[in-house]
């Protein structure tokens, strides 16, 4: 669903990215509504890879974040190729947004600590030695419905 308040008054998209409450919400509630988020990567040699997250969150108004606690393919995916597309979708409400971006990951630091406080205990529960990495998108695009709601 494409709510006006995506979109100036003259009905052009926005030319900035500031995520809304209404994403924000949806998404930082996704998993308890038994609707994480679908993270898309691909390595440098172009092969996908597609994975659930519940720990994703709206980070601020330009960034989506998350835990990446498997250390896995998504992980070498975005070490070798910071493309990142995540999927929002909540078919009852009727509802999706895919977001693209680029991935920053921090393995140490404020930013690492800041989203691993903020990780819903489920995740963290599975990462009891906290190795996970924080995995910060800087949205660049978000699309719903076939058309583009914000872009840089």
């Amino acid at each position: 669903m494409v709510s006006s308040g995506h979109f100036t008054e003259a009905g052009s998209k926005r030319e900035m990215i500031e995520l809304t409450e209404e994403m924000s919400t949806a998404i930082d509630k996704a998993l308890m509504d038994r609707l994480p988020v679908t993270v898309a990567t691909s390595s440098a040699e172009g092969m996908p890879d597609i994975v659930f997250k519940g720990s994703t969150m709206v980070f601020d108004k330009e960034h989506l974040a998350f835990w990446e606690r498997s250390l896995g393919q998504t992980l070498r995916n975005m070490e070798a190729n910071p493309q990142i597309c995540l999927l929002y979708r909540n078919p009852e409400a009727r509802v999706a947004w895919k977001f693209f971006g680029t991935v920053e990951l921090h393995r140490e630091g404020p930013v690492r600590q800041q989203v691993m406080d903020r990780t819903v205990e489920f995740e963290l529960s599975r990462d009891p030695e906290r190795k996970g990495v924080a995995a910060v998108v800087r949205v660049d695009k978000v699309i719903a419905m076939g058309q583009v709601l914000m872009e840089r």
